[in-house]
């Protein structure tokens, strides 16, 4: 079996569909096995450049994808250095212009305001062109529609769109989600996951729980 991480390409002759994680090279960018990117505009390995936006390393900010996560064309996931800073009375960046300003370049950072880390659980699907702002967290098995502009967290297996984005509908019910919130299926090996992957692909979740239960007895 060829591990995700050492192919980029998931499916012969689609070079617009990648494994992410085999093409990150930023250490603050951690994305997890088997998550996949489709660019059908660009090339999907400049997905660094192309979709992570305003993230610089004085921020010390990250990037948190889960296992097992679709993320369409276009996603963008804009950092910190993108917010001006609320604080002043102008919204202009003058700790960034250091120089014409006569600023310590140590400050540079108080351009902004700083909204931390941007988490995506595991088995999160980003829609076509939806952007995600700083410091958001994303449940597993949450849902972002296209085009939408995400602003404040996401709940587990939520679906949101909009601008900004709004809460549309649960994707189950709570003790379903929480029956596969438990399972955290995405950490099973490999043979474990081929096994059970039907009564997840065919939404059977009392099967899918039998079965685990059955492989831990």
């Amino acid at each position: 079996m060829t591990i995700p991480g050492e192919k980029v390409y998931p499916r012969t002759n689609d070079t617009n569909t990648i494994y992410l994680k085999s093409v990150i090279t930023n250490p603050n960018i951690l994305v997890g096995d088997y998550t996949i990117y489709n660019d059908f505009v660009s090339d999907p390995r400049g997905f660094e450049t192309n979709n992570v936006l305003y993230h610089y390393p004085i921020n010390h900010d990250r990037l948190v994808i889960g296992k097992f996560c679709s993320i369409a064309c276009g996603a963008k996931f804009i950092f910190t250095s993108a917010n001006h800073t609320l604080q002043s009375l102008s919204t202009y960046p003058f700790p960034l212009f250091f120089e014409e300003w006569g600023l310590e370049q140590k400050d540079i950072a108080c351009a902004w305001d700083n909204k931390g880390d941007i988490v995506l659980g595991n088995d999160v699907w980003i829609g076509y062109e939806a952007t995600i702002l700083s410091g958001v967290h994303i449940g597993d098995g949450a849902i972002i529609g296209a085009r939408a502009v995400v602003t404040k967290d996401v709940p587990p297996y939520t679906i949101v769109g909009g601008v900004p984005a709004k809460e549309i509908r649960k994707r189950f019910d709570k003790a379903t989600i929480n029956k596969l919130l438990q399972t955290s299926w995405w950490d099973l090996p490999f043979d474990t996951i081929k096994q059970v992957r039907p009564f997840i692909q065919n939404g059977d979740v009392e099967e899918l729980v039998n079965r685990l239960c059955s492989t831990h007895t």
